[in-house]
Parts: structure tokens; sequence; C-alpha cells
């Protein structure tokens, strides 16, 4: 049977049952035991998922799982995915990080599993996780791990200079500004133009609410003061030359960090294995600190994060759904994924927490318990955020105005957001949905 865009999105916006009708489209609730073994496959990106596989197949019988590593979703994997849904030979199992998920389900690509994501499992959850795995009432993926906002910084660079740690926005422009004097070279931290998505996470973190239902309607909220903070914020920042503007990831970003550069990182809790991984001369030198707030009290988005889905294509739902519970609330999987040396996995389950901090080796941070730092981001984090159905088309827009601004082509960081909140609605309304707000 088949689902129309328009009429899974609506069934989305306004929570009805209706988008129940997608999981008849997908495979069936067979699993291992009631039909004999199950091969199952699975396609992911993120440091450690391999050795996590291994780790399952080494101990569990009926079920087998066959992982293949595929571009990072915004680097084609997504593409990867959709078109292999297409066709109809997409995996058991994908990874969906969760500004993509509604994505997803709005497409009728992935099935609706909660007859299998039961209260206990959700119990094991982050709360704020499990919201975002929730989408009209049903459950669309088992959270596997979480983000929430940290920074780093070279604290070599801060105790020579007698720079102070900022707690607050207004504290990381004076640092960022005796930074920059210290150092003419040095920046306290980098504007992403290619990544929208740690703009988001800073205006989740101010309290805006981009994206929300109203009965059968999408609304956008993106002229909020929260959201006008932030972008006024960092334009402020941009203009006075406070920040890089190196792409993310990239070898001018890379480059910079080894030089010195660049001595802070306003990242997420995967950021710790990304810095020990890219930078292991420097091991020793950095350490990590809650992202500054505006009032200096605790408060974190999520940058990030992502979770394991079943695509419509899998005829092995139950099988499937119990693997991706075992990834996401196993030790033996935290253990696994840590013992790639380059993964700093922060899991949804918060049981595992203790786990994780006691593998992951702090030497790098010079003992510093990390994991302790993440659990306070982690239960600061403002659980009203939500993510829309067309995050692709806000985030192709975001990306290419950031750039012009960056670049020095002109316009401004809140006539970028004005663009990509114009460019979601006209899409949400090409496929036929009801959008307020701007």
């Amino acid at each position: 049977m088949s689902l129309s865009r328009s009429r899974t999105s609506r069934a989305l916006a306004g929570g009805l049952t209706a988008l129940a009708l997608l999981t008849a489209c997908g495979g069936s609730s067979g699993a291992a035991g009631s039909e004999g073994p199950v091969t199952l496959t699975y396609w992911g990106w993120t440091k450690g998922t391999k050795q996590a596989v291994d780790a399952y197949n080494a101990t569990h019988h009926g079920i087998t799982v066959k992982f293949e590593e595929i571009p990072s979703g915004t680097a084609g994997g997504y593409a990867k995915i959709s078109n292999a849904v297409k066709a109809g030979n997409a995996p058991d199992l994908v990874s969906i990080e969760y500004p993509t998920l509604p994505e997803f389900v709005s497409q009728g690509a992935i099935q609706d599993i909660s007859r299998y994501v039961t209260p206990g499992l959700k119990k094991q959850l982050l709360p704020q996780a499990v919201r975002l795995t929730t989408l009209g009432g049903m459950s669309w993926a088992v959270p596997f791990d979480a983000a929430p906002q940290v920074y780093y910084y070279r604290k070599d660079f801060f105790t020579q200079h007698k720079i102070k740690v900022p707690r607050t926005w207004d504290g990381f422009r004076t640092a960022a500004t005796a930074a920059k004097k210290a150092d003419p070279k040095a920046r306290l931290g980098t504007f992403f133009p290619d990544d929208p998505t740690t703009f988001e996470a800073m205006a989740w973190q101010a309290g805006a609410h981009w994206f929300a239902t109203e009965g059968d309607s999408w609304k956008l909220t993106t002229t909020d003061p929260a959201t006008r903070k932030v972008t006024d914020y960092w334009q402020g920042l941009l203009k006075d030359d406070l920040v890089h503007t190196h792409v993310s990831f990239s070898p001018e970003w890379t480059n910079s960090l080894k030089s010195g550069g660049t001595v802070g990182y306003l990242g997420a809790s995967w950021g710790a294995g990304v810095l020990k991984g890219t930078l292991p001369d420097q091991s020793g030198k950095w350490a990590a600190a809650p992202v500054p707030s505006w009032d200096g009290k605790p408060a974190s988005g999520m940058l990030g994060g992502s979770t394991t889905a079943v695509t419509r294509n899998s005829r092995h739902t139950e099988a499937a759904v119990k693997f991706a519970a075992w990834m996401s609330t196993s030790p033996k999987a935290v253990e696994a994924r840590l013992s790639s040396g380059q993964s700093s996995p922060y899991p949804a389950a918060t049981a595992l927490r203790p786990v994780a901090r006691k593998a992951f080796d702090t030497r790098y941070y010079g003992g510093q318990d990390v994991y302790a730092l993440f659990d306070d981001a982690a239960a600061s984090v403002n659980g009203n955020w939500g993510w829309g159905p067309a995050t692709s088309t806000t985030n192709t827009t975001l990306k290419d105005e950031f750039g012009k601004v960056a670049g020095g082509g002109g316009g401004s960081l809140a006539a970028a957001v004005r663009a990509g909140s114009d460019a979601t609605v006209r899409e949400l309304k090409k496929r036929g949905l009801k959008v307020t707000g701007r």
C-alpha cells in the first residue's frame, strides 16, 4: 500500500493515528525465535559502531547483524538511505540523527516501532531523547546517544595568559577579546558556516522553539527574542573578528587547532573523541567546561545525537528493534564503541553512563572526569525543542546563507535565519501542509 508524503506529514503534524499505516507499508513483525535465524543489515557511520556490532555477533545467536559503514548523513549517507528505500532494497536498520528523523518519518521511509519500544525501555533512556523520537504519539526510532553541548579549551593557553574560562556568553566575548590581544592569531572558537546544527543548538539553549504543531498545522517561530539574541550576539563576534569561520572539520580548522590558532571548540559530548583522535600530540593540554549560558546557570541544547531506525523495507521489525535496544542499553555495546579509541559516546541510556565513564581514557584531558560534565550538561538540556519535517531544506538554506555572511558576501545572520524559515515554509506548503508563523 502507499501513503503520500503530504498525507503522512499531515498525520505527523496533527498526531493522528493514521500515521500508523506506515507500519503496514514496512516489513513483518517476525523475529528470531519465531521464524528461525535472522540476518539483519545495518548502515551507519558513528565511530565504534563496527566494534559494537562485532561484540553483538560474538555473543548472540539467532540474530546476526551485517554492518556497512556509509558516509555521515549530510555527507551523502541520508541520500544513500533515501535512494535505497525508494528502490526497495534498504537495509533493516539505519542511523538517523535527531534533526533528520521527522523528515524520514514524513517521507514514509521508516516504520512505527511503538509496539516494541516498551515503557521499560523508555525509562532507561534520557527523557529528552525519547521525546525527540516520539512523533504523533508513536515511537519511530531507538535513541542511540545524546549530544549535550560542551566547551573544550586549551587550558595551557588560558593559564599562560590568565584568561578566565567563560561561564556566560558575555564572559566568552571578554575572554575572546583577551585571547586575541594576547595572540593576534588565536581565537576561542569557530563559527562553522557549513554547520547550521551548531547554531541551532545555541538557539535551542537560549530557549528558542523553532518547530511546533498546532492541530493539523506546523508552526515555525524563528523571529522570537531567543533566536534574535543568538543571531545578534554571533553577528557581533563575526564583525569584531573574535571567532574563526573555518568549515567544520576541514583541513583549515584542523591545522588551526594544531598551530594554536584555534584554542577553543564549542562542540558536544562526542567532541571529546574528535579532539583526542584529531590532535593526539596535544594530550594533556585540553580541558572541558560547561557551554557558556546567558545567565551563568546550567543550560544546554543538543548538537547532533543519533538514533537507530527500522526502514520500511525491513521484514524483521521485532528482531531489528531488539538489536537496536541492545546497542542503546548494553554495557558491552558502550565498551566496544569506546575500544575504537576515537569515540566518546554519551549513551542515551542513563544507567550506561558510569560504564562509559569507566571505559573512556581521560588522560587526554588530564584525568578530568568529562563524563560527569556531560551528565550535568544533559540534565540541563531544554526539553521544549522539536525538529520539523523539512530539516534538510532548512539547513541547506542556512548553510548557503551562513556561508555568504561568513565569507564577507554581505547580509546578516538574522536575515539568513529568515531565509531558512521562508524556504522551509515554501517546502511545507509545496507538500500540501498547513503552516503558520515564520
